[in-house]
């Protein structure tokens, strides 16, 4: 009884350790003036990857560097772009919590850093 009361704790304390650290990469938190790497496919793109390093989109296309403009609830306005990127992630980079690249996007695919994209599970799903 103590063995599976201990057993369920430390279960439940890892589940929510991984549950924290997903959470912290579902949105781009980024200021004005800040460096970002961005889709370059142009105004109509539906991926919206963001990184902050270089690579490809989830789209193939290159990110490219750019400053961001503009702060909003749920969008980031850069240089390269007219049209605001949306910050709140569908698929998070799969890299683990002590990633750097925190690249996001509304597609899957893969990483800056090579690994796959996952998609963010909504709460109560």
């Amino acid at each position: 009884m103590k063995k599976t009361i201990i057993f369920t704790l430390v279960l439940t304390l890892a589940l929510v350790t991984l549950a924290l650290a997903l959470a912290d990469k579902t949105k781009m938190t980024v200021k004005v003036g800040d460096q970002l790497y961005v889709c370059g496919c142009g105004e109509g793109c539906p991926c919206d990857t963001m990184s902050r390093n270089p690579g490809k989109c989830t789209c193939g296309k290159d990110l490219v560097k750019t400053k961001v403009t503009k702060v909003e609830e749920g969008k980031i306005t850069v240089e390269s772009r007219k049209k605001p990127f949306v910050s709140v992630a569908k698929y998070v980079c799969d890299c683990g919590p002590d990633c750097k690249c925190d690249t996001i996007s509304q597609n899957p695919g893969n990483c800056t850093c090579g690994k796959k994209m996952v998609e963010v599970k909504a709460k109560g799903k």
